[in-house]
């Protein structure tokens, strides 16, 4: 099972592992085990999409561990039409999505996110200042942008995965991440961190931001 202090932050953009199916088939015959591989290779990629979504550490701990409780739960019904890590974001999808519209009808402190925001390495004080404006504008998008911008440019979903995910149309998800860069882009330059005319383009993959 996941556990506390996950390895990962918010500046690191992984590359998803791929895991044979056969570990996955051997985690549904109750091989703990396997289903230790599969948290060890999953848990800081979804902490990192789910801390994205929430802005607060403790909390995408905590709703890590309900992700990968639910995946144990829910093993034995995956299906193997779909990628598994498909299926597996699917999962953490909706429970992060349930928690963010939650969070959304009660007010949120200001302390909380400049606490829990951008994690990076002693970066210049330009970038910082960029890199702090981009996820500040990307706290304020509708969460169904947030998420389809999230699972492109930092968790590396390709588009017809996305639809899955989120249970979409390949047209809404295209349409959802270009809206969702636009105004990422616009917030930005409204800071002048960005040139407008060129904003849209440097923020085509956050990963290149962190």
């Amino acid at each position: 099972m996941a556990h506390k202090g996950f390895p990962g932050h918010a500046g690191t953009t992984l590359a998803l592992p791929v895991l044979e199916d056969e570990v996955v088939r051997r985690a549904q015959r109750g091989d703990e085990a396997a289903f230790a591989r599969i948290v060890g290779e999953y848990q800081v990629p979804v902490f990192n999409y789910v801390l994205r979504m929430v802005g607060d550490r403790e909390l995408a701990e905590d709703l890590t561990q309900e992700v990968f409780l639910r995946v144990h739960q829910n093993l034995e019904r995956f299906s193997f039409r779909a990628k598994f890590t498909t299926w597996l974001f699917q999962v953490a999808k909706n429970r992060v999505l349930d928690e963010v519209r939650s969070r959304d009808r009660r007010p949120r402190a200001t302390a909380e996110l400049e606490e829990d925001g951008l994690y990076v390495l002693d970066p210049p004080v330009e970038r910082t200042a960029t890199i702090d404006a981009i996820w500040a504008a990307i706290e304020l998008l509708p969460v169904e942008l947030r998420t389809a911008l999230l699972l492109r440019d930092v968790s590396g979903f390709a588009y017809d995965e996305i639809a899955e995910i989120v249970d979409a149309t390949l047209a809404t998800v295209k349409w959802r991440i270009f809206h969702a860069r636009e105004r990422v882009a616009r917030d930005v330059a409204a800071k002048g961190l960005i040139p407008e005319r060129t904003g849209r383009g440097r923020l085509s993959g956050l990963a290149e931001a962190v």
